[in-house]
């Protein structure tokens, strides 16, 4: 029995996704003044530097661009599980009084964004952190929300949803699998 899959995003609609939050953040910010961009391995990495690429254009203006990994910051990792394959955590400047904009794919349960905070404060003490998600699909076990969605959508837990990525790591799709 294959899954039925539903298109919410094409890569014209991701585009578009991706650029109002560039405007978003441009506009909460009033710029680009110590705003650095940091996604979370590897689906937030790609988006943070498809924002990063719009706030270039929008502003004329690079923003400091890193990435954050977080496998060892999980909660629901234990000595019974498989050891998890550890990624690069590569932030090449000082967090210290940045506005950190903070990019995933996905935002669930906000078990992997509080994870990703955590690992953040190893890396000095920003003056906020901002979230920035492509898709916000709901059901948090968290108090955690995001400060730029590119799409709400509303689904069941038996659902998932997908951000695709082409050979280049640009996203192609957002699918809803039932």
């Amino acid at each position: 029995m294959s899954a039925e899959q539903t298109t919410l995003l094409d890569a014209a609609g991701v585009r578009r996704a991706l650029t109002r939050i560039a405007h978003e953040i441009l506009e909460r910010n009033k710029g680009v003044s110590d705003v650095v961009l940091i996604g979370i391995r590897s689906g937030g990495v790609f988006l943070a530097n498809g924002i990063a690429h719009h706030i270039g254009i929008i502003e004329g203006e690079a923003v400091p661009l890193g990435a954050v990994d977080i496998t060892l910051y999980r909660d629901d990792i234990s000595g019974q599980l498989p050891h998890q394959p550890v990624g690069k955590t590569d932030i090449p400047f000082s967090l210290e009084g940045k506005k950190v904009i903070l990019v995933d794919d996905v935002l669930f349960t906000g078990r992997t964004i509080r994870a990703a905070m955590d690992a953040l404060m190893d890396y000095g003490r920003p003056q906020c952190i901002q979230l920035a998600v492509l898709i916000d699909r709901g059901h948090r076990e968290l108090p955690i929300r995001a400060d730029y969605v590119g799409r709400n959508v509303p689904t069941s837990l038996k659902e998932n949803v997908q951000v695709i990525f082409d050979d280049n790591n640009q996203p192609s799709e957002v699918v809803l699998e039932k």
